[in-house]
């Protein structure tokens, strides 16, 4: 059944429960009608019977000793008109040895209680009728024919009236029923209707829209029900915003940095294959060979920064000190050739929510930066671990790779804008790309974390870079769009 359901339309679906909802809700208030207009007769014709029973009752004499009753056939009489049907009565003794009336009509279903009349349907020779029994006490037993002191009044009378009387009622009750049902369904087809016409303008507006249009849905034009799917849909298309802004970022990046290096190669190697002195020749494939180099450097960069922009990122519990350990160990080869002291310090143990491969480039990104930012002879220590860190939430452990250098540093209007892409500072290495920093504040921003950058020596002339990863070591910690 549900299945169906759910290939119908929205609004085919309410109609489909809604309408038949009302039917049955008509088929209920038409029984409960029929109950109460059969009651409201009974009720009615009841007090009727009552009455006759009560005027026959005042006519009752015993002062013979016997049991008389003046006068009956003429308010039987007035009785039928009042009724329009027939009438049937019987007046007798407690022990029924004297009976005045139709001697066959049956007793009542229950005993009499004195007093309090009863009433029953019943049948007599054949014909349904409505039966209504009293009895009450004499004030002198009788003498004659019996020594009962109790008389007992029975009025019968056939449900041609009451029919008719309970037809029309439920006739009534019918076309009113009827009339409510119509007017009902033509409300539930309206509201149905309005309500699902927010919806109808929303596929029309999106619909409408060009392909690359992923500005936000106005939520607050559909029903309430509706705006958490309206908002969850935002988010999808600022997602997806987020996905086509990056691979356009990488086209741009890609024709910017790469376009410069192959024309170069271009040059190089026409002039390679002009050049007749196979010194010089040697001279210009080892130029080429350094900018093949370069280019392949900076396409990885490129990879890599585009990879830490939409990269899928699921931390898993790291040991950053072990991170920070290894990724120096394999340095080591880089820093002996080139000269420099590449240390490492560790800091306090544990595990931090991490993207081990994405926090490793980051971390490389660094220490490249460093040893070929710094001269012959320079320091380059690489700390690496967990540290307390206060907040205005309180006290929590931070995640922290940091890489300290005592080479020329950067002036303080430069460290402002260090971590933008392609951004080089005047002191900048030539044929650098400007991606390192940008890599590494990339992905530990996708963390919840941040780059920071300082001197490592301050004072009136700063010398050294201390670069620092930080973000936070919980499971839970939020972390970047991605």
């Amino acid at each position: 059944m549900l299945k169906p359901l759910r290939r119908w339309s929205l609004r085919h679906t309410l109609l489909a429960v809604l309408l038949p909802g009302l039917l049955g809700v008509m088929g209920l208030e038409l029984y409960a009608s029929w109950r109460t207009a059969l009651a409201a007769a009974n009720a009615a014709y009841d007090r009727s019977l009552l009455g006759a029973i009560k005027a026959m009752d005042a006519n009752i004499s015993t002062a013979s000793g016997g049991l008389s009753v003046e006068l009956p056939y003429r308010m039987l009489e007035f009785f039928e008109l009042t009724a329009n049907g027939q009438v049937f009565y019987r007046v007798a003794s407690g022990d029924g040895l004297v009976e005045i009336g139709s001697a066959e009509l049956p007793a009542p279903p229950r005993p009499l209680i004195d007093g309090q009349p009863q009433f029953s349907d019943a049948t007599y020779y054949g014909v349904p009728i409505r039966l209504g029994s009293y009895a009450r006490r004499l004030t002198h037993p009788l003498s004659q024919g019996s020594d009962s002191d109790r008389v007992v009044v029975q009025v019968g009378e056939t449900l041609e009236s009451r029919q008719d009387f309970t037809r029309r009622l439920v006739l009534e009750a019918v076309a009113r029923d009827l009339l409510l049902l119509l007017a009902a369904g033509a409300l539930v087809v309206l509201g149905v209707g309005g309500a699902l016409r927010p919806l109808q303008r929303l596929r029309q507006e999106v619909a409408s829209r060009p392909s690359d249009d992923l500005a936000p849905i106005r939520a607050e034009a559909v029903p309430a029900e509706v705006q958490p799917l309206v908002q969850a849909i935002n988010i999808h298309m600022a997602r997806y915003q987020d996905v086509v802004e990056a691979r356009r970022r990488f086209v741009d990046d890609a024709s910017h940095q790469l376009r410069t290096p192959l024309a170069t190669l271009a040059t190089q190697v026409a002039y390679a294959l002009r050049e007749p002195d196979l010194q010089r020749k040697d001279l210009a494939l080892a130029a080429i060979k350094t900018q093949l180099d370069d280019a392949v450097r900076q396409t990885n960069q490129m990879l890599a920064l585009a990879r830490a922009d939409s990269a899928e990122l699921t931390p898993e519990p790291t040991d950053v000190l072990a991170l920070g350990r290894e990724l120096t160990r394999s340095l080591w080869p880089l820093a002996r050739q080139r000269g420099i002291d590449l240390g490492f310090e560790p800091l306090g143990e544990g595990l931090a929510a991490t993207h081990g491969a994405l926090m490793r480039e980051a971390l490389a990104n660094l220490v490249h930066n460093a040893l070929l930012h710094t001269a012959h002879g320079a320091h380059v220590t690489v700390q690496a671990g967990l540290e307390a860190s206060g907040t205005p939430a309180g006290p929590r452990r931070d995640a922290v790779l940091r890489v300290i250098d005592d080479g020329p540093g950067m002036p303080p209007e430069e460290l402002e804008r260090a971590g933008e892409r392609f951004f080089r500072g005047q002191g900048g290495r030539a044929g650098g790309s400007g991606l390192g920093l940008a890599i590494a504040r990339a992905i530990v921003e996708r963390h919840g974390g941040q780059l920071l950058l300082s001197a490592s020596q301050p004072g009136p002339a700063p010398r050294g870079l201390t670069a620092t990863l930080r973000w936070p070591a919980a499971a839970d910690a939020p972390t970047g769009p991605g």
